[in-house]
């Protein structure tokens, strides 16, 4: 045990100036899968949750797809699948691309990430209590000011437990990261294990290290959930 800790614990939480830990790239992942597909749901939430079917149906596919198929084979479909077709590889700009297992990692995690926060936000949107968007209409508000000023703040709000717990499911999936050789905590895990044939005391780290990030999650999205959904608590006279 001693052994484990004092060779590869630098690898789980310390980087140098060439090399990150499993924890950084972990946290690296789950960040900028969380950012982007944030930001790629919000619009597509609002076209999900449109009464036209030629804007609300090719999201709905899109969310179908990727909500209805594995996150591993969606990450073996872009690491190896997109870089064997013969346009891709040759292609200079696409090439170099795919040929990153972080950009294949990354790509895969914010398409999923989008599909299911686009469904939960698009859900929180059609929720919306009509008397809001009622008033809002009286009070001469456009369409674009009825969005930004109503019914996303709303939405978003009442979307935050749920989302919270999407964000706590991509933590989790990120530890599928190891297959396309990207080296976060469940690899450097992995390469402890290899190496000492320590596996209780390998995993052992890992688990604790993802249980920490978790508990940090959840006290950050409980003050939120406490500042941002007051309004929503029954008030006293």
């Amino acid at each position: 045990m001693i052994e484990l800790i004092q060779q590869y614990w630098p690898n789980y939480l310390y980087s140098d100036g060439f090399n990150y830990s499993g924890l950084v790239i972990t946290l690296w992942l789950l960040v900028v899968s969380i950012v982007l597909g944030f930001g790629l749901a919000v619009p597509l939430a609002i076209a999900r949750a449109s009464r036209n079917p030629w804007i609300s149906r090719p999201v709905w596919l899109y969310t179908y797809v990727f909500r209805g198929t594995p996150l591993y084979v969606q990450l073996l479909l872009c690491y190896t699948g997109i870089y064997s077709l013969q346009y891709v590889h040759t292609h200079a700009l696409l090439g170099e691309f795919f040929r990153s297992a972080m950009n294949c990692t990354l790509l895969a995690f914010t398409l999923n990430e989008c599909a299911y926060a686009t469904e939960i936000f698009a859900g929180a949107i059609k929720e919306t209590a009509y008397g809001e968007i009622e008033a809002a209409l009286a009070y001469g508000m456009s369409k674009y000011k009825l969005y930004t000023r109503i019914i996303l703040p709303s939405a978003l709000r009442r979307a935050l437990p749920s989302y919270s717990n999407e964000v706590i499911l991509m933590l989790h999936a990120t530890t599928l990261a190891f297959t396309a050789t990207v080296p976060d905590i469940l690899k450097v895990a992995r390469d402890a294990n290899s190496a000492t044939y320590m596996t209780f005391q390998a995993y052992g780290i890992a688990a604790a290290l993802y249980a920490t990030i978790v508990f940090a999650l959840i006290w950050g999205f409980r003050r939120m959930e406490t500042r941002m959904l007051a309004y929503l608590k029954p008030q006293g006279h």
